[in-house]
């Protein structure tokens, strides 16, 4: 998870929402990546989605069914559902994600809606207070920034 934290770092000095991600095979890192839709301009660049084909290109298999993830938010429902298609069978991640989780939080896709048949073992919380902080302070700046700009005019 702190290989997660330094990629959501990464994306908070890009401006992009920080969220990281992690994929490892047989204890190996075989991927990270951290959130990219502003500079990808891409809806799905999220930190899961690049970390997953950055693993299955390292593997040369999109079956990533020996990997676990690291999140440092709970993954959405796309991310849940990617998760799940490339049968990665173990989901750890930090900080809940009450208004779009899909782990556990706001619905459980890994477990009440498997992919083909396909299941994950979820496991959250894990720094859940560093992930979560990372998070807070991306959106108190941006808040102060457009606060600013409101009353400058």
């Amino acid at each position: 998870m702190e290989i997660a934290l330094s990629e959501a770092r990464l994306a908070e000095k890009e401006e992009e929402i920080p969220v990281g991600a992690v994929i490892v095979c047989n204890g190996e890192v075989i991927a990270k990546a951290h959130n990219m839709r502003e500079q990808l301009k891409d809806p799905t660049a999220h930190a899961e989605i690049l970390a997953i084909r950055k693993a299955a290109k390292t593997l040369g298999d999109w079956r990533l069914s020996n990997c676990e993830i690291y999140v440092t938010l709970e993954p959405c429902p796309m991310c849940a559902s990617a998760i799940l298609l490339a049968r990665i069978p173990k989901i750890y991640f930090g900080a809940y994600d009450f208004e779009n989780g899909a782990c556990g939080s706001k619905m459980n896709i890994p477990i009440t809606f498997p992919v083909f048949g396909y299941k994950a073992e979820v496991v959250g919380g894990i720094m859940k207070d560093q992930c979560r902080k990372v998070l807070q302070e991306f959106f108190k700046k941006r808040r102060n920034r457009y606060n600013k700009k409101r009353r400058d005019g």
